[in-house]
């Protein structure tokens, strides 16, 4: 193994000035910089980055934590892709950790990215609450920065979207043509973007006066099979409805599947509505209408929020993302629908 002692004896210096060199410090004079430069590369010296960055306080990584429920599926396909393409384009490294399965283990990964000097640390939390994460900004200095998640207090360290108000758009599209028995299969339990979705179909619900009925909501886990499983338990059920609201667009895929299984036709039988606009959603048959939850857009907000924060320019809290309903060939008018219904114009909430 080549060692820092041998680029010194290399390039005839000292081993504090190759320290030196590989911290950029100023004052090693050009000539000195490049033999030193010179024996690094023709030794293939590594260095440590570790006990490099220790010297630094500059590791020129940007650390990123995601629970493993959402690894698979496009959705996090596209959370990965833009936020590693988005740390590269500014020079520096993305280090991916795994939240697992509780509030600890995504404070043991946040803490595992602390020890390793990461630079900053984006966190999309599944288990910890308001509350931890606020103490967790509050206890470090380098820039913390949470997806998909409200922190009222602290708004310039968040991204995040509408979910609440997109689910009362996409339900009040369905009443509006016509439906009154809607369906709705929730994200899994203890995700706080299921809770918004499903209280803002409830309120949707109760603001056209539409009784709720416990019998036509059941809750998936995000997944195809899920969104199988959760629709094959509705049409179990006596409880009828002409239309179903889907969490996200991998489990109203899985549902299409259960509701051609029973004979019933989409949209003929069932409108469908759901979440997300992953790219299969426009090529499915039916195109889905979804609400596109702009990800790219979010990514890119969060990682210029935290290199601004890096290069130490001042930094405003982030306004809240609005989904934009897809309005394509999943649903029909309903059972109650009047004669030349309104169409719900595309667009932001």
């Amino acid at each position: 193994m080549i060692t820092m002692q041998d680029v010194a004896k290399k390039a005839g210096v000292s081993k504090s000035t190759v320290s030196r060199v590989l911290a950029g410090n100023n004052y090693v004079k050009e000539s000195t910089r490049l033999r030193v430069s010179n024996a690094i590369e023709e030794s293939g010296y590594r260095p440590n980055l570790v006990a490099r960055s220790l010297a630094t306080q500059n590791s020129q990584s940007i650390g990123l934590i995601v629970t493993n429920s959402i690894f698979n599926g496009p959705y996090f396909s596209e959370l990965l892709y833009q936020t590693a393409k988005m740390t590269e384009s500014y020079g520096r490294q993305l280090i991916l950790v795994d939240g697992k399965h509780s509030a600890e283990s995504e404070l043991e990964s946040i803490q595992f990215l602390l020890d390793r000097r990461c630079d900053a640390v984006i966190i999309y939390p599944r288990f910890l609450g308001e509350n931890e994460l606020m103490a967790v900004i509050r206890q470090h200095d380098i820039p913390f920065l949470v997806i998909n998640r409200d922190l009222p207090l602290a708004r310039q360290h968040c991204v995040f979207a509408t979910h609440r108000a997109n689910a009362r758009q996409a339900v009040n599209y369905l009443i509006e043509q016509g439906h009154r028995d809607i369906a709705f299969i929730s994200g899994a339990e203890g995700s706080p973007t299921a809770a918004a979705r499903h209280q803002g179909y409830r309120q949707a619900l109760a603001a056209k006066g539409i009784p709720l009925n416990e019998a036509l909501r059941v809750s998936g886990r995000w997944s195809l099979s899920s969104g199988y499983d959760a629709c094959v338990e509705l049409l179990r059920r006596p409880a009828g409805f002409s239309a179903l609201v889907c969490s996200n667009d991998d489990m109203a895929i899985g549902a299409a599947k259960a509701l051609r299984e029973q004979g019933k036709a989409i949209p003929g039988d069932i409108s469908m509505v759901s979440f997300d606009d992953i790219p299969m959603a426009s090529y499915f048959n039916p195109p889905l209408t979804t609400v596109h939850v702009p990800v790219a857009e979010m990514i890119k907000s969060a990682l210029n929020q935290v290199v601004d924060v890096l290069d130490g320019k001042p930094v405003s809290p982030l306004k809240p993302f609005s989904g934009e309903l897809m309005i394509r060939d999943s649903v029909l008018p309903g059972p109650y629908a009047v004669l030349n219904p309104k169409k719900t114009p595309v667009g932001h909430l």
